[in-house]
């Protein structure tokens, strides 16, 4: 039996999602419920769930703020979104599972198996915790979960990262920029311990390909793709002290 959350701000989307549960997937239990970011991580520290169907827009936040909220995830992710049916096909290949409202039962059945299967096969390890172990491995990689499925780089080949709303965009030092299922939050806590700088609220930066530095009141740093990018003032100091060791 796999207990699970359900973290929606809609009620009657949280009440037929669990009815759905309860007839269509008789392993997995409905032990709670959140309606907001807040009572959602009330919610997954009361239950311990092994799964959590979050909503991706709710108010005061959303799922992905709740998961960037979390020291340590022992859960598997299904959201619950509004992207058109491609996208959830190619979505559910990457490191979450995504469901398109109103939810197909079909897709919530196949979701649900798909993860208990893994789940055996990788002795309980989530997808969303191998995405964060992935950058302790010798060869210093990251599965990064696109529209189209999922690309492995390693992580000093990217240049910089840039807030895109939910998303981020990240840029290499060859090859095309790649459209990421995450926000920026969520790589900065991963990526600082790989020496990587947030040095404004919209870009978390490589210093190992930085190039040039220019004056003015937090200043501009200049990529290695020639890509001149804004300092925030109170994260001058932080940019400059690397450069001075």
């Amino acid at each position: 039996m796999l207990n699970a959350v359900i973290i929606d701000d809609e009620s009657d989307s949280r009440q037929i999602l669990a009815g759905y549960l309860k007839r269509y997937c008789p392993d997995v239990k409905v032990c709670g419920f959140g309606e907001s970011v807040a009572t959602g991580l009330e919610a997954i520290k009361k239950y311990q769930p092994e799964i959590v169907f979050l909503d991706i827009e709710m108010p005061f936040g959303n799922g992905f703020d709740l998961l960037d909220k979390l020291h340590e995830v022992t859960f598997e992710t299904i959201f619950v979104t509004a992207f058109d049916n491609y996208a959830i096909r190619a979505l559910n290949q990457s490191a979450a599972y995504y469901l398109l409202k109103p939810v197909n039962i079909d897709e919530l059945v196949k979701a649900v198996e798909k993860i208990k299967m893994e789940r055996a096969e990788k002795n309980h390890s989530t997808r969303t915790q191998l995405l964060v172990e992935n950058f302790h491995s010798a060869k210093q990689r990251i599965m990064l979960p696109t529209l189209e499925g999922f690309e492995i780089v390693t992580i000093n080949s990217i240049l910089y990262c840039e807030a895109a709303d939910n998303f981020t965009k990240f840029y290499f030092e060859s090859g095309s920029p790649l459209l990421i299922c995450r926000t920026l939050k969520y790589f900065e806590d991963i990526l600082t311990e790989h020496h990587f700088l947030r040095i404004h609220r919209s870009y978390l930066i490589n210093p190992e390909f930085v190039v040039r530095y220019s004056k003015g009141k937090g200043g501009f740093v200049t990529m290695k793709n020639n890509q001149e990018l804004e300092v925030s003032p109170a994260k001058k100091k932080e940019l400059l002290e690397i450069f001075e060791k």
